[in-house]
Parts: structure tokens; C-alpha cells; sequence
């Protein structure tokens, strides 16, 4: 019962991560394109 739990409760904690993460590179990809963005209108 107790490895059951165990396994049952690694991978919920692992979804999470893996989650967390998808959102965090995206916020760095938006943060990046907007900085391109920046840059492309100060070199016109």
C-alpha cells in the first residue's frame, strides 16, 4: 500500500514539475521576443 502511495505521489510531484517548467521557458521566450522587439525598434 505504502509503495503504491509512494509511486502515485512521485509522479503527481514530477506533473507539477514538468508543469512549472512549460510555463517558466515560456515566460523566458516571451521576455526574449520582447527584447527583440525593443532592439529592432531602436535600430530603425
Amino acid at each position: 500500500m505504502m509503495k503504491r502511495f509512494a509511486k502515485f505521489l512521485s509522479l503527481i510531484l514530477l506533473g507539477c514539475a514538468l508543469l512549472s517548467g512549460c510555463n517558466t521557458a515560456r515566460g523566458v521566450g516571451e521576455d526574449i521576443q520582447s527584447l527583440g522587439h525593443v532592439i529592432s525598434r531602436a535600430a530603425n
